[in-house]
């Protein structure tokens, strides 16, 4: 019996830090979107663009092996606190396009922004190693190798972003002390959410100051957070939090059927609350195929209406992305017949 209880200890130290590390990588996915969003295109952006995706890989790996570890079995589970700890640092990490464009010159904001990432590839791989340091002192020896190629990429990611400080200071020299600038706005992914901000308020004054000041807040919203944000949040979710009333007393043939009405926030709080618990694989299924990007930022938070205004801008890329997100979503016929006008204006 103090063997098993001895065991059940471990374990769940070792979850406790695999949600630490998942958490950590949330952080850093937001991080490292608003940071592409002003960083010129040349080989630092390249690196970041690379890294996001290796992030996202580590996320879904981490999760996985907390999953073969049983985690959200135990209603006791160690480390929640530290995960809505990691989120709402996260949530401030994770300035907007916006705000970073303010202040000193792109230049020395991309510089900065590259000694605050060595700061978070350093916690990254400090955090990776003990995981690592940690699963071999128990015996397992899965989530040990897991932490170990994990820790690898970031310490790649490290030597490269310590790599470009010299050129990014030189780029400081060149526009502080020369003169002699070289960042251009129009070359990153912040000039676009600069002028989408200012059509979108234009657009939603026309409902109320109120309605405008909710656009602009949802359109800085930077892309692709809904989901890790979600995700995050359903890992210390009640099903009180969960966007589908009475969850736990519904069949997944239920719950699959309210699916498609979902945001993708809600989306990925239902999917992290699953996992950790009945793990039905009819739902979790379902969520994968709905997940997907928004054809905006702030899209899910928008009503009808002020979709069907946007829309009212004539960009036919955009109202094919909205026509196709929305059969997959809510279906509502207002956006659909707006964006097949748009369309067929085109």
């Amino acid at each position: 019996m103090k063997e098993a209880d001895s065991m059940s200890q471990s374990q769940q130290k070792v979850l406790q830090y695999l949600n630490e590390a998942l958490a950590t990588e949330v952080g850093l996915t937001r991080v490292l979107q608003s940071q592409i969003a002003i960083t010129p295109s040349g080989s630092y952006r390249t690196g970041l663009e690379k890294h996001l995706r290796e992030t996202r890989d580590h996320a879904k790996r981490v999760q996985k092996r907390q999953g073969e570890l049983g985690y959200g079995n135990n209603p006791l589970q160690v480390g929640l606190g530290a995960a809505a700890g990691a989120l709402s640092q996260a949530l401030a990490l994770a300035k907007t396009p916006l705000s970073l464009v303010r202040g000193s010159g792109g230049e020395e904001k991309v510089l900065k922004n590259a000694k605050d990432a060595c700061a978070a590839e350093a916690l990254e791989i400090a955090t990776y190693a003990a995981l690592e340091r940690l699963a071999r002192a128990v015996g397992d020896s899965k989530t040990a190798d897991l932490a170990a190629s994990i820790r690898s990429d970031e310490q790649k990611m490290l030597d490269r972003v310590l790599g470009e400080i010299p050129k990014l200071t030189d780029a400081v020299v060149g526009a502080e002390v020369e003169g002699s600038g070289s960042y251009d706005l129009s070359k990153t992914g912040a000039a676009d959410a600069v002028r989408d901000a200012g059509t979108t308020a234009k657009k939603t004054a026309r409902s109320g100051t109120a309605r405008a000041k909710r656009g602009a807040r949802q359109v800085r919203k930077v892309p692709g957070a809904a989901q890790a944000e979600g995700q995050v949040k359903g890992a210390v979710a009640s099903e009180e939090d969960l966007a589908i009333a009475r969850y736990d007393k519904l069949t997944a043939d239920e719950i699959v059927s309210k699916l498609n009405d979902l945001s993708q926030i809600d989306l990925a709080k239902v999917d992290s609350y699953e996992r950790r618990n009945q793990n039905r694989a009819t739902i979790l299924s379902k969520i994968t195929a709905v997940r997907g990007e928004e054809p905006w930022p702030g899209y899910d938070e928008l009503s009808a209406a002020e979709i069907e205004s946007v829309l009212g801008e004539g960009d036919d890329e955009r109202a094919k992305d909205v026509r196709s997100y929305e059969r997959s979503h809510k279906n509502r016929a207002g956006v659909l017949r707006a964006s097949e006008r748009d369309l067929a204006n085109a």
